[in-house]
């Protein structure tokens, strides 16, 4: 598919909101003004909290990242030796 045709099929697609309603949404947000009310944790037992709210699970750790680290080299090495044996 080229990117004309791309293009072509994508300018028939549907909206998800047609205009009219796009305004209507703006409109209400703007009268809301949900950016005044939303506000991040005032305490730093609560900055302290939040901050480290990416790394609950452990995924981004040191210890992690290292084992994730060996685990590459160590598939990078198994596909050298395939690869220098291979017919």
């Amino acid at each position: 598919m080229t990117n004309e045709q791309a293009k072509a099929n994508n300018q028939n697609k549907r909206r998800a909101y047609p205009l009219k309603h796009r305004k209507k949404l703006a409109v209400l947000a703007k009268k809301r003004k949900a950016w005044k009310q939303s506000t991040g944790p005032k305490s730093s037992a609560g900055k302290t909290t939040s901050s480290r709210n990416a790394r609950k699970h452990g995924a981004r750790s040191s210890e992690f990242t290292e084992l994730r680290r060996l685990l590459r080299l160590q598939r990078d090495f198994v596909k050298s030796v395939i690869a220098r044996h291979r017919p």
